[in-house]
Order: C-alpha cells, then sequence, then structure tokens
C-alpha cells in the first residue's frame, strides 16, 4: 500500500509518518511512500482555485494509483480525495474514472487499521489518562469515530475520557483560521476549556493541523495537557516531544 505522508506531517511532525509506518508493518502491510507524492490539493480546493486542485488531483493519482490500498493519517486529506476528487475531474471521463478508483481504495488510517485489516495494538502499555477530539472531515466525510476509540481501548492502561462536544470544530479549519481569526480564536478557547474539564493527560486526534490549533492554544492557557496524534500512541511513540514542544 502506498502511505501519504501528507503535507502538513511532512513539514511539522515527521514522526507521525513513521508511526504509520510502524502500524501498517505491524498489521502485516508491505508500505511504500512514493517520492513523487505532493499536497493532496485541499488548501487549493477550500480557497475556490480548481485549476490548481486539478493539477494536483491527476498528479496525486499519478503517483498512488499503482497501489492496492492508500492510507493517509489524515482525515481531511483523505477525505479530499475520496470525496472531491472526482467531482474537479467529472469533464473528462478518463480522469474522473481513474479518480473514482483510488477514492475506493484511499482511507485514513484508523479507519483503514480497523475497517480493513480488522487490526488491534497489542504490547503497547501506556499509564495514563487521555481524551479524543473527533475532527471534522475524518468524522462527517469518513465516518471516524467508533475506530480510534477500538485502537486506543487496546493500549494497557490508557484510560479515554470522553470529550464534551467532542464533535465540534476546533477552530483551525485550515484557511479559515487565518481569515477569521477572531471567531477561530473563539472556537478553539472553548474547545481548550472542554479539553481541560476532563482532567486528561494527554489530548488525542486524528488530524495535526486541528492538534497544532488545540496545544497551542492550551499551551497559552498554562494547561499541563499534552497533545499527541492519535497514532503515535498507537506505535508506542508518545514518550517523547508532545506536538508543540521542542524536538
Amino acid at each position: 500500500m502506498g502511505l501519504f505522508v501528507t503535507c502538513i506531517v511532512d513539514a511539522m511532525r515527521p514522526r507521525i509518518g513513521f508511526a504509520a509506518i510502524s502500524l501498517l508493518e505491524d498489521a502485516g502491510c508491505r508500505v511504500e511512500v512514493p517520492s513523487a507524492q505532493t499536497c493532496c490539493g485541499q488548501p487549493a480546493l477550500n480557497s475556490g482555485d480548481l485549476q490548481t486542485v486539478t493539477a494536483l488531483a491527476r498528479r496525486f493519482i499519478e503517483a498512488f494509483e499503482v497501489y492496492d490500498y492508500v492510507v493517509a493519517p489524515s482525515g481531511s486529506c483523505a477525505g479530499t480525495i475520496r470525496e472531491f476528487y472526482a467531482k474537479m475531474l467529472a469533464e473528462d471521463e478518463r480522469w474522473a474514472s481513474r479518480a473514482r478508483a483510488l477514492s475506493a481504495k484511499t482511507y485514513e488510517i484508523m479507519s483503514f487499521l480497523v475497517d480493513v485489516l480488522n487490526y488491534l495494538p497489542s504490547g503497547v502499555t501506556l499509564a495514563g489518562t487521555a481524551t479524543y477530539h473527533d475532527s471534522c472531515h475524518g468524522l462527517r466525510e469518513l465516518g471516524v469515530f467508533a475506530q480510534p476509540r477500538a485502537l486506543l481501548g487496546a493500549v494497557d492502561g490508557l484510560e479515554l475520557r470522553e470529550l464534551e462536544a467532542s464533535e465540534i470544530c476546533c477552530g483551525f479549519g485550515g484557511a479559515f483560521c487565518v481569515k477569521y481569526p477572531g471567531i477561530s480564536n473563539a472556537i478553539v478557547e472553548e474547545k481548550a476549556a472542554f479539553i481541560e474539564k476532563t482532567q486528561a493527560d494527554l489530548l488525542l486526534a486524528g488530524d495535526l493541523g486541528c492538534l497544532m490549533n488545540m496545544a497551542g492554544k492550551l499551551h497559552r492557557r498554562g494547561s499541563r495537557v499534552r497533545a499527541f496524534h492519535a497514532i503515535e500512541v498507537l506505535a508506542g511513540l508518545a514518550s517523547g516531544p508532545a506536538i508543540g514542544e521542542e524536538e
């Protein structure tokens, strides 16, 4: 299978990519990371730049269509591929057909591990408490909800505490937080209060953009909560620096 690392993971938190490889190999996959991969086109799509997103979609299809599956540690990127590529390329049936074929085998990583591979981690231990934020695209476009909870439930010693309004946006929204900083800040302020209310040690989620936004707000509030991508915990990599801490 082909691993789509995603731009933000590659630039800001590469060890999420290594965690993904570790989990997928443990689940029995042969993983390749195609060097031709670039952005999935989501920022251009959200900004209405259809010329750019269609060019990026074609490049992505060419890089990944040879694999049995395409997996990404991001619901927003996987959702872009699954839900929008065929629509963006609809005027060219040859490309639209290739996009539909790619869409059918593209997954967010925790959904892939549970829904396709029936995988649960074994021998992973982490003493502590955690709460989980359901990122918008993974939840609404891909139905990722029960899968991370099932995976995290298999981690010995970890107590998962449900987050009030876990399905509500964290305020990041990609370019939204730049265009509407006041609204974004108000949303993440409320989210941070809900996170602290759980008294959990860890904040977990499936999208790095959301995690960086929430971790930044928690840090500015002086919170002790540390943020990790859920697959870092599942791969046994939560002993190092949290998101927003010095690497």
